[in-house]
């Protein structure tokens, strides 16, 4: 006898012999049973569901000579006719071969005789979406009000392309893929009763191939039984579906977790020694990531039996959860995209370089760096007293190309109170510019002197080489704050200056007390001043690019509560990820030394416990106690101080633009050039401060 493939072979007879499927195989049942059957039945699906499989089961069950019931007997006639395929009421059509209008109307005209043996008429059309329009409407009347004796079995993949006038004449049904799990158990009662050998995870691997077909992992079956040789190993199947062993997907997770990106390369180089499918190690890849997500959400969970149980639960454990959900995520992105890459490998190389690359794993401090504009301005301010105001004297750096601007003598300058001046010892250099000098403001309390007597004035000015024209200042976000007097030229002083470990070429001095110089053009042609003796002089501090923080308060653990957290938030010593992490959360409770936050619902991703750990030494290290420190995940109605800060810079903005609006100059240019206010331009002049 002919060998009969086992897809044919174990065809289910019965409802209740059918895998899969239960929500359409109830509702069939329990109209059988209680007679209550309609005209015309519609089983969608995609390949090797059981559509075919139904519709013949529900022929067997309408014309068993037993009488209608969801268990047809199987051994009588009618049974037998339809099991084989020659039951004369079973008119069985292929609507992909028969499109035609023509044929649609001779299938149509047999309708209205009755049955030769059967109790119904069945007219079975198989992908009945391939049908034409034309076709469609010559059925439609039929469809709607086919003779008593008569039942449609309608079977489609693609229930889209179905006309809604047919699609409201059926009872529709969608059929469900099936899971991995449910083929995998069904093969194994198989492969038993076909008695062949088998392990596991080898079915396993088959039945995750068929991706939900149960025709497909019977095919795969079949052929994995003549590659084996009638006995099924894991290494065996996995070279014939081309996929990689898992011990290789464990490799790659492994060299993720630890950023080992020669490691990676190494094992992309013998998957493709070994000639693997790239598309499919992506898939395991991404499937071994879903299950160590699942064991880290729920540790009781069941492994799948092509992982081994012991290596996930490891995975779980030691690889961060955020780190599992990006490689997911970008794998997922990776596999739509590997059909764009103009090599398969290199686009499976990117996707795991692209995982390394992204990991949130990375100190902030280390990829902090503080970046000056290529000939840009660099500012130095002297410190002054507290209590008395007096310009700050500043040196402004500029290009020798770069335009001045002159500062009008008579413009009112601002002032800046600043901690007392320390002095150094230092020789004093004078030279002239070419340009016409700029009008001199004399320091306060301090009457003009002449030449000499500058230079032999027992305190001197800040030694610099001055700029032929100095430079105007950045259009920025540097603020003028005051004017400095160097030798015959007044330089604007700018707040927003870079730190003296950032400052650029050109530079030069103590880091303690810098002495500043800018670089001129030579004259040859000019004779220098005669050297004087060193003379103490103001000591030059480079001021910082941030805003001058408020001194930090003395907290202690007894203020610690809703109120004041803002502000205690405000001098912790964290910055970076950690530091936006704490913005969002908000004091919940104290006792005794264990403090507990809640966290915003929508920063959970970024929170793991390296950042935990920061906050709880930051907090430690202000209140001078150990602590335990717990995070709730929730709704937080209390302001956080990332909400607080929001709230005050909307509200320092609004201000802005209500005095810009108020101004009346500009209400003048408003009415006379009919004028429009630009308020997204609008910048407040004064820095926000915390």
């Amino acid at each position: 006898m002919a060998y009969q493939v086992l897809a044919r072979k174990l065809r289910p007879q019965d409802f209740h012999s059918l895998v899969g499927q239960e929500h359409v195989l109830r509702a069939l049942v329990h109209a059988l049973d209680e007679q209550r059957l309609h005209h015309a039945y519609l089983f969608s699906g995609t390949r090797g569901v059981g559509k075919t499989t139904i519709a013949r089961i529900l022929a067997r069950c309408l014309n068993c000579e037993q009488g209608i019931s969801s268990k047809p007997c199987g051994t009588c006639s009618s049974c037998v006719e339809i099991s084989e395929g020659r039951f004369v009421d079973l008119i069985e059509v292929d609507a992909a071969s028969r499109t035609k209008v023509e044929d649609t109307r001779e299938l149509l005209e047999n309708v209205q005789y009755a049955p030769t043996r059967g109790r119904f008429k069945v007219y079975l059309i198989d992908e009945v979406h391939m049908l034409s329009t034309s076709s469609f409407n010559a059925l439609l009347k039929t469809l709607e009000e086919p003779p008593p004796h008569v039942k449609f079995l309608l079977a489609t993949t693609d229930p889209h392309k179905l006309p809604v006038t047919v699609l409201s004449r059926c009872l529709q049904f969608n059929l469900k893929n099936m899971p991995a799990e449910q083929i995998a158990t069904y093969l194994q009662k198989v492969l038993g009763e076909e008695q062949i050998t088998f392990d596991e995870p080898s079915v396993w691997q088959i039945g995750r191939a068929a991706k939900g077909s149960m025709r497909d992992a019977l095919s795969l079956t079949d052929q994995a039984i003549a590659f084996c040789g009638g006995e099924l190993s894991e290494t065996a199947v996995n070279q014939m579906l081309g996929s990689i062993d898992q011990s290789r997907v464990v490799a790659l997770v492994q060299a993720l977790q630890q950023g080992d990106g020669s490691a990676i390369l190494q094992q992309v180089a013998e998957l493709a020694e070994q000639g693997q499918n790239f598309v499919v190690a992506l898939e395991d890849l991404l499937s071994m990531l879903h299950q160590i997500a699942v064991c880290q959400v729920v540790p009781n969970a069941p492994v799948a039996v092509q992982f081994d149980s012991q290596m996930m639960q490891s995975l779980a454990q030691s690889m961060p959860a955020a780190d599992i959900q990006l490689f997911y995520q970008m794998g997922s992105v990776a596999h739509k995209d590997l059909a764009l890459a103009p090599d398969i490998r290199n686009g499976f190389e990117m996707a795991l370089l692209r995982m390394l690359a992204f990991r949130p794993q990375i100190d902030p401090k280390q990829l902090r760096q503080v970046a000056i504009p290529q000939g840009g301005a660099a500012q130095v301010a002297a410190p002054q007293p507290a209590t008395q105001a007096t310009p700050a004297e500043v040196v402004e750096e500029a290009e020798p190309e770069s335009a001045a601007e002159q500062v009008p003598a008579a413009q009112p300058e601002p002032v800046l109170e600043q901690p007392q001046v320390e002095v150094q010892s230092a020789p004093a250099v004078e030279t002239e510019a070419e340009s016409t000098p700029v009008q001199v403001e004399p320091e306060p309390h301090v009457e003009p002197q002449s030449e000499p007597e500058r230079e032999a004035a027992p305190q001197q000015e800040p030694v610099v080489e001055s700029q032929p024209e100095p430079e105007a200042p950045s259009a920025g976000n540097e603020q003028v704050v005051g004017h400095v007097n160097v030798g015959e030229q007044s330089l604007p002083l700018m707040a927003d200056v870079p730190p003296w470990e950032d400052a650029p070429a050109g530079w030069q001095g103590q880091a303690d007390s810098p002495v500043v110089e800018a670089r001129a053009e030579p004259q040859p042609e000019q004779q220098p001043e005669p050297m004087v003796e060193p003379q103490l002089e103001p000591v030059l501090v480079l001021a910082s690019t941030e805003e001058p923080s408020q001194p930090k308060q003395q907290w202690t653990l007894a203020d610690l509560d809703q109120s004041n957290w803002a502000n205690i938030f405000r001098d912790l010593d964290i910055d970076g990820l950690t530091r936006s992490i704490a913005a969002n959360m908000v004091f919940a409770k104290r006792v005794g030394t264990q403090l507990t936050f809640t966290l915003e619902q929508g920063q959970t991703s970024m929170l793991n416990a390296a950042h935990q750990g920061r906050i709880r030494q930051s907090l430690e290290a202000m209140f001078a106690c150990d602590l335990q420190l717990a995070i709730d995940i929730g709704n937080t109605e209390t302001e956080t101080p990332f909400a607080r800060r929001e709230r005050r810079l909307a509200q320092h903005q609004q201000e802005a633009v209500e005095s810009l609006q108020a101004d009346p100059y500009v209400d003048k240019l408003q009415q006379v050039f009919n004028g429009q206010l630009d308020l997204g331009t609008v910048e407040p002049v004064q820095n926000f401060e915390e």
